[in-house]
């Protein structure tokens, strides 16, 4: 099922991430999570792009396939490609399709340390239009409701998305961000350019102090008075700050789908008590 069709009913789709184990970790570490997670019955889950080295595309294709196949859940499959050439794509193409996976979240992917960048696609708009050039792929695309950090300003970065979405990219799910005015502000911007596709917000819950620390300083998203509070308040008290975090990404969630938004893609960083317990307290509302 491409994922787009989802967004044709009067509803607020619910959708959810999930990442691979690390390499040195069997994979099988993470297929009882992903069976309590798939359980919750979301709209989509989508599973990021294995990191490190080659062939690191396989876990990707076993997990999103399982989703699929196993757990009747649909799918979607995050790909990078700035590591990547078009012959690296094309084989992974191949494997999306032989295992049916339909639908792809297209990113450039972040640069790493020690690893020469290929030359082949530069943005995720390159990968976009190369994808929907090799076959009947349903392609999504990030979005930055605070600017990419690579971006100049919100002119260029609104500019740099519209050309995404010309590309092919059907649908955008957002970076993690923890202020909803931000969030509609951003949705304005992008009607305003023209961008007509479904935007789901991004909503990560805080569960560890440290985590939240690092994916902010990453993608750049401010952390209002409010939440850095409760950082503070229960940083060193795990089970508090869990609780607190699901508690404030509910308070989100629920202020999001009073105003309309399309979706609500939840990280979830492979934790189904915390999937479970902001699921079971909004899913009346979608």
């Amino acid at each position: 099922m491409k994922i787009t069709t989802l967004f044709e009913k009067d509803k607020t789709v619910f959708s959810f991430e999930v990442f691979p184990p690390k390499k040195d970790s069997p994979i099988e570490s993470v297929y009882e999570k992903l069976e309590d997670i798939c359980a919750l019955k979301p709209d989509f889950i989508s599973v990021t792009y294995g990191a490190g080295g080659s062939g690191a595309h396989s876990r990707t294709v076993d997990i999103a396939s399982k989703i699929k196949r196993d757990f009747h859940v649909e799918s979607v499959a995050h790909l990078t490609c700035v590591n990547s050439t078009r012959d690296m794509i094309d084989r992974t193409l191949d494997d999306f399709r032989a295992n049916g996976i339909e639908n792809i979240l297209a990113l450039r992917g972040d640069y790493v340390d020690g690893v020469e960048p290929q030359h082949d696609f530069r943005y995720a708009s390159e990968l976009c239009a190369y994808i929907k050039s090799k076959g009947d792929f349903d392609v999504s695309g990030a979005c930055y409701p605070e600017v990419h950090v690579e971006a100049a300003d919100e002119v260029e970065d609104i500019r740099n998305l519209k050309t995404k979405v010309d590309a092919g990219a059907h649908h955008l799910i957002s970076q993690l961000f923890f202020d909803n005015a931000l969030f509609y502000r951003f949705l304005e911007r992008a009607k305003i350019a023209g961008i007509n596709v479904p935007i789901e917000a991004g909503i990560m819950p805080v569960t560890n102090k440290k985590q939240i620390e690092r994916m902010v300083s990453l993608c750049g998203a401010s952390l209002p008075s409010k939440f850095a509070k409760i950082m503070q308040k229960y940083e060193n008290k795990p089970d508090a700050l869990r609780d607190a975090g699901i508690a404030y990404a509910v308070e989100q969630i629920v202020d999001l789908i009073a105003n309309g938004v399309d979706g609500i893609h939840l990280y979830t960083m492979n934790n189904p008590y915390v999937a479970e317990k902001i699921t079971r307290a909004v899913e009346n509302l979608l």
